[in-house]
């Protein structure tokens, strides 16, 4: 997926507002999505956890 935005826009604009609506969290792996809030909201399935 790609947008037309710059890389510093996405990451001081648009990520500190989806973590604080918990669509997104920061790992120490990068960026994910938050099951169930964004799944929910984009009318997906969350994947499953395996342990």
């Amino acid at each position: 997926m790609a947008i037309a935005e710059e890389r510093e826009t996405v990451e001081d604009v648009y990520e500190p507002y989806l973590i604080q609506m918990g669509f997104l969290e920061r790992t120490q792996k990068g960026r994910r999505t938050t099951p169930p809030h964004a799944y929910t909201h984009l009318g997906l399935i969350p994947p499953s956890s395996t342990p």
